[in-house]
């Protein structure tokens, strides 16, 4: 039988306990925290109508954060956990063990710091910024419990929606589904004295479909919704207001309308274009959320295309400066409800929204307590890691451009010859993310303020602070997405964020054939 979240009742005091004893027992140690967590999850994957996958099972791991040694440096420690470890004397001697390696391994890396002081300037002491010290409790928020979803449940619903998008057309050679509900629950201990319990929901559904028309070239896309809800995301409560066989069949009609469609041609000169909401989400993900990530843009990680456009360097950077049109407002702001929501960070700082642009002008970066400290920045709780056994990082959570006062149609009518952008696929970027391209799931031709040709195949590219310069017109239209793959860190951290924005009006090149 697997374990359930209920588990860590049991484990809560005498984890805490175990923290406090070795914290006191360790020489020259300024600091430590503790996560342990459990994960339980149902999911079920289909390909054209048959179950391809099923799984019914639970995750356990913790991990240790450590600062000691003369010269402070960190030390880490992650493992996971299996049924047979969660014994009050067995998880007691796991967790002793891995503070004493993590400790060990931040008193070595002090000691290596200090040989090289005189040679590198950087390596300095590890101090992290003061926060809140807090005990709070956050229960798990849904309508209907995933947990009570059967599993029979979860299968009919995959294997149906797989065929009815199947039946659709007769252009349509391939469907796929994947449904994924449960609650996580996560316990944080800080030898400041913070003691957090939180626990999530997660549902998500996710599909993928290949249409072809005669001779044409097949047109392939995927589509997710999803939210840190419960199984009330299926049934409609989710970015799209619909249920998942509705969701899969609006994607599905739009796959055959666009398998016989004319493929874009990229443009030798910047055209007018107006961007979509859904589309945006990526956009915000890529050009300010992760240069506004501040260990990336101290050049902290810089893993796939992590460093910053925006911090050249401590004296040469756009704080304070105009990167943006006086219409372009960007935040990232964990209280609301979507895929980065929650009250405390992977470091227990209280969650908080961040003015990042404001009225084009840029405000700060989302930060943790170490990078807050080394530029003088208030902790906004942004460290996250998708698994208490890794190291938390710097995140975006619901990170989005601002809301604008023109309805979508208006923006549209205005154009007398531009291009609609409608719908994120596949993102490119610069190593600085100074400069992008992105691709779209439609574009359609604007003529006189109205829609005329539909293209595949196409999107835009940019440089990212000329597009944003560029922007002329922002909607009343604010939506917000889920994205739930967004990569960074080695080992890659797969982290599910929200991401969003209002319908936005630009210059841009077309990338297409």
């Amino acid at each position: 039988m697997k374990p359930h979240i209920e588990i860590l009742d049991k484990l809560k005091e005498h984890t805490h306990k175990i923290l406090s004893e070795s914290y006191k027992s360790l020489k020259n140690c300024k600091y430590l925290d503790l996560r342990l967590g459990i994960s339980e999850f149902k999911s079920v994957s289909t390909e054209n109508g048959h179950v391809k996958d099923v799984n019914d099972d639970s995750n356990l791991s913790f991990g240790i954060r450590l600062i000691a040694g003369e010269m402070a440096s960190w030390g880490f420690y992650g493992q996971s956990l299996g049924k047979n470890d969660l014994k009050s004397r067995e998880i007691k001697r796991l967790i002793t063990s891995g503070i004493n390696t993590a400790y060990e391994r931040a008193v070595f890396n002090a000691k290596k710091k200090s040989e090289f002081k005189r040679m590198a300037n950087s390596l300095i002491e590890v101090r992290l910024a003061k926060v809140k010290v807090c005990q709070d409790t956050i229960p798990a928020d849904f309508e209907i419990d995933p947990r009570k979803i059967t599993l029979r449940n979860i299968i009919k619903m995959c294997t149906d929606v797989s065929r009815q998008m199947k039946k659709l057309d007769s252009s349509v050679k391939f469907t796929a589904t994947e449904i994924k509900t449960g609650i996580m629950r996560e316990l944080f201990f800080s030898s400041e004295g913070a003691k957090i319990d939180q626990s999530f929901p997660l549902t998500q559904g996710v599909i993928y479909v290949s249409a072809q028309k005669d001779k044409s070239s097949p047109e392939v896309y995927y589509d997710y919704l999803g939210d840190l809800r419960g199984w009330e995301v299926i049934e409609g409560e989710n970015s799209y207001d619909l249920n998942f066989l509705d969701f899969a069949l609006e994607k599905t009609r739009d796959t055959v309308e666009l398998s016989d469609a004319e493929f874009l041609k990229t443009s030798k000169k910047e055209e007018i274009v107006v961007t979509n909401p859904h589309f945006n989400a990526l956009l915000v993900h890529e050009i300010i959320g992760h240069p506004m990530e501040e260990d990336r843009a101290l050049k902290m990680e810089t893993a796939y295309a992590g460093r910053s456009w925006l911090l050249n360097n401590l004296n040469e950077n756009q704080i304070g400066n105009q990167i943006a049109s006086s219409l372009v407002n960007a935040f990232s702001d964990p209280t609301m409800r979507g895929y980065g929501h929650y009250k405390y960070d992977s470091e227990g700082t209280p969650a908080k929204r961040i003015n990042l642009i404001e009225n084009g002008i840029l405000k700060g970066f989302m930060n943790g307590r170490e990078t807050a400290a080394i530029l003088g920045h208030e902790p906004n709780g942004s460290m996250r890691a998708n698994d208490p056994s890794l190291v938390p990082l710097v995140r975006m959570t619901n990170t989005s451009f601002g809301p604008g006062e023109k309805t979508p149609e208006d923006i549209i009518k205005e154009v007398k010859d531009g291009y609609y952008i409608v719908n994120h696929r596949i993102p490119s970027i610069s190593e600085s993310r100074e400069n992008f391209r992105i691709s779209a799931q439609k574009v359609y031709k604007i003529e006189n303020g109205s829609l005329t040709n539909l293209y595949r195949g196409g999107g835009i590219m940019a440089n990212s602070k000329d597009f944003l310069m560029s922007i002329d017109a922002a909607g009343n239209d604010f939506k917000l997405y889920p994205l739930p793959n967004c990569g960074k860190g080695q080992p890659m951290q797969t982290m599910r964020v929200g991401n969003g924005g209002p319908t936005l009006r630009g210059k841009a090149r077309l990338a297409g054939c």
